[in-house]
């Protein structure tokens, strides 16, 4: 059986519905409600990720697209589409070719992918200043998992400082820069503290912004939300191999401490993993210091800033408790200390990250 006969009727009524909401916010957020909402149907075209037919007033979309890829890619292509709609019905353009200047002019002003490109292909071999870096880092990070405490801790920090620093120069030289997203984990319903605080990691220390965004479920039939990141494709790539790294690392070391301490239930891991999260967080801040004491420091990119108010130009900001003040988060904090970042994540669930190869895409619609 395939993944794509899994969506029963039922479930593909709610994920249309689930579309048609998506479509209402992008409507209002980025059109100012300037379209008209068409017919929407999920068709099972692997070729064609997405089509606005004019003549139909309908936006169709792959079935699986949507099971294979996930809702964050599947709205990335439904606004493609939906620019394809203002293009012809606000703007009355039909007599350039379906990614024309107009287009393309539409999707930067909003900063979506002008281009007709969607499911991310691993694409070896990458010789761009971004793909060299990205190979330094990865050997570096080799390194990192030396036997050898005090080699694999240098190891670690020169893969930070290199990435510092190379960031510090990319801003520094003027150039124009290309930005890019992904959205990283899984989909869940609650966000737990140990989540909120691996993206404040990110966001602090691995040169990318980030947000958690809603999706819809499609096999469950329900909401929730998963972490976007933003960045340089470098950084993006990065900031992926860490999640993961450290997602992993702290459920390997609960394990590890639920053995030592005979353990039976898990009803201290949540602050266990959470305490992990906050005292790598710590250690990076040592290294950042020390790091700016050399000169090395971050003052933000603007240019990152701007792409991501494009894509987010609406924020709602929530506050959350903390479970700092239990043992468990305690013993985890002092655990998360002595995690030293190298590479080679764990089999098993969001596992295949990859240090190493930028992603190129490919996708054909109308």
């Amino acid at each position: 059986m395939t993944r794509t006969s899994q969506l029963s009727v039922e479930l593909e009524r709610a994920a249309l519905r689930a579309v048609r909401r998506s479509y209402d916010d992008i409507n209002g957020t980025h059109f100012r409600w300037a379209l008209r909402a068409p017919s929407f149907e999920l068709v099972d075209s692997r070729s064609r990720l997405g089509r606005w037919v004019g003549d139909l007033r309908l936006i169709e979309l792959s079935r699986p697209l949507l099971l294979e890829h996930g809702w964050g890619v599947l709205v990335e292509v439904l606004k493609h589409e939906m620019v394809h709609q203002y293009v012809e019905e606000v703007l009355g353009v039909v007599d350039e070719s379906s990614h024309g200047p107009v287009f393309r002019k539409v999707c930067t002003d909003h900063g979506f992918d002008f281009r007709a490109a969607g499911v991310p292909v691993a694409k070896n071999g990458d010789e761009s200043t971004e793909g060299r870096i990205l190979d330094r880092i990865a050997k570096l990070l080799a390194l990192a998992e030396s036997p050898n405490e005090h080699e694999a801790q240098a190891a670690m920090n020169a893969a930070q400082r290199l990435m510092l620093r190379y960031n510090i120069d990319e801003l520094a030289s003027g150039r124009a820069h290309a930005y890019t997203f992904r959205h990283i984990g899984e989909p869940t319903g609650r966000v737990s503290e140990s989540e909120r605080l691996l993206a404040a990691i990110l966001q602090e220390y691995f040169f990318v912004a980030v947000i958690r965004v809603h999706v819809w479920r499609p096999l469950e039939g329900k909401r929730g939300t998963v972490l976007e990141v933003c960045g340089t494709p470098a950084n993006v790539e990065l900031a992926a191999y860490v999640h993961s790294f450290l997602t992993h690392t702290a459920e390997r070391l609960f394990r590890e401490h639920k053995r030592k301490n005979r353990l039976r239930g898990n009803g201290t891991r949540r602050s266990f993993v959470a305490g992990v999260m906050g005292g790598f967080r710590e250690k990076l801040a040592e290294e950042r210091k020390k790091s700016q004491s050399e000169g090395l420091v971050w003052v933000g990119d603007p240019g990152l800033g701007d792409y991501f108010k494009m894509r987010h130009p609406r924020i709602r900001w929530t506050r959350y408790r903390s479970q700092q003040g239990t043992q468990a988060y305690q013993e985890g904090k002092r655990a998360g200390r002595t995690i030293v970042l190298h590479r080679g994540v764990g089999k098993g669930p969001g596992a295949s990250v990859r240090l190493l190869g930028a992603a190129s895409s490919s996708r054909a619609d109308a």
